[in-house]
C-alpha cells in the first residue's frame, strides 16, 4: 500500500524510474509504442485494409516486412493501426475503472459505517465474477463492437479499482491532515477531493498501469471470441482469430499479433512494477 503526502514531481519519478532496469526497459518501449501510436499514418508502408490479391500468404520481404495474410493484406501495416485501436481502447477502458472505481472507493471510505459495509458487499459479489466471465456477460447485452468491449473491461474492473481506492482511503482518513480539515469545518466534498484523493493517487497510478496490460489481454481475448472488434478492423486479437486457420502453413500470421500482444502487456508490467517502487515512500 503506498501513501503519497510529498506531491508529484514528474522530473524527479522519471529520473527515479529509468534508474531501475524493468523501468528503463518499460519506457524505452513505451516511448516505441507511443511513437507507432502517434505516426501509424507515415510509418505504415500500405492501408491496413488494402487487398493484394496477388500477394496473398506471403512470407516477409522486402516488400512485406511481416509478410501478408490471407487477403494480401500488410501485416506491418495492420500491426502499426491496432496499436492506436487496442491501446487507445485499453486506457480508454481502465481510465473509466479507475475514475469510477475511485469516486466509489473514496467516498465509501471516508463516509464507513454502515454505508461502507454495504456498498463494499456489493463490491466485494462483483468482484467475485472473473473479469472474462463479467465482460462477457457486460458486452452480450451491449452488442458486439469495439467499444462496447471497452465499455465492459472497464465495467470488470471497476470493483477491483474501487476496493483499492477504499483500501488506501482508509488509511489517510486517519492522518493528521484530515482531522485538522475536520475540524476546521471542511465539508465532506471538500475533504475528499483536496486532501484524501491526492494523497491516493499513487496507489491508483500503480494499479492503473498495472491492469492496462490485462485491458489489452482482455481485449484481444473479446475480440478472438467476435464480441470485440469486427472484420476488417485491424485489431490485433482480431488478427489472431482470422489467422487461427494458416498458422501451421503460415505461422508469421499468428506469430507477430502474438508478439505484439504480449510486448504491450510486458511493458505495461514493467512500468507498474518501477511505479510501485518509485512512488513508494520508503524508498526515499
Amino acid at each position: 500500500m503506498l501513501i503519497w503526502t510529498g506531491g508529484f514531481n514528474m522530473i524527479d519519478i522519471l529520473r527515479r524510474l529509468v534508474k531501475q532496469p524493468q523501468g528503463l526497459i518499460g519506457a524505452i518501449l513505451f516511448s516505441i509504442l507511443a511513437i507507432a501510436i502517434i505516426f501509424c499514418p507515415m510509418i505504415a508502408p500500405y492501408d491496413p485494409e488494402t487487398f493484394h490479391f496477388g500477394n496473398r500468404l506471403n512470407s516477409p520481404s522486402l516488400d512485406f516486412w511481416m509478410g501478408t495474410d490471407q487477403f494480401g493484406r500488410d501485416i506491418f501495416s495492420r500491426l502499426l493501426w491496432g496499436a492506436r485501436s487496442t491501446i487507445t481502447l485499453s486506457l480508454l477502458a481502465t481510465l473509466m475503472a479507475t475514475v469510477i472505481g475511485c469516486t466509489i472507493g473514496v467516498i465509501s471510505g471516508y463516509i464507513g459505517g454502515r454505508f461502507d459495509e454495504i456498498v463494499m458487499r456489493f463490491v466485494d459479489a462483483a468482484m467475485a465474477i472473473p473479469n472474462l466471465l463479467f465482460s462477457l456477460m457486460v458486452v452480450t447485452v451491449l452488442g458486439s463492437n469495439a467499444i462496447n468491449a471497452m465499455i465492459a473491461i472497464g465495467i470488470a474492473f471497476t470493483p477491483g479499482m474501487a476496493r483499492v481506492a477504499r483500501s488506501v482511503t482508509l488509511s489517510v482518513r486517519t492522518l493528521d491532515f484530515v482531522a485538522a480539515a475536520d475540524a476546521r469545518g471542511e465539508s465532506g466534498l471538500w475533504i475528499t477531493a483536496r486532501e484524501i484523493t491526492p494523497n491516493i493517487l499513487a496507489s491508483v497510478i500503480v494499479e492503473g498501469t498495472i491492469r492496462v496490460a490485462f485491458a489489452i489481454m482482455l481485449l484481444a481475448t473479446l475480440s478472438f471470441l467476435g464480441l470485440g472488434a469486427q472484420p476488417p478492423a485491424p485489431e490485433w486479437g482480431l488478427m489472431v482469430s482470422e489467422a487461427r486457420e494458416f498458422m501451421f502453413k503460415s505461422g508469421w500470421t499468428i506469430f507477430w499479433p502474438g508478439i505484439a500482444i504480449a510486448t504491450v502487456a510486458l511493458t505495461f508490467n514493467l512500468l507498474g512494477d518501477a511505479l510501485r517502487d518509485v512512488l513508494n515512500p520508503k524508498t526515499h
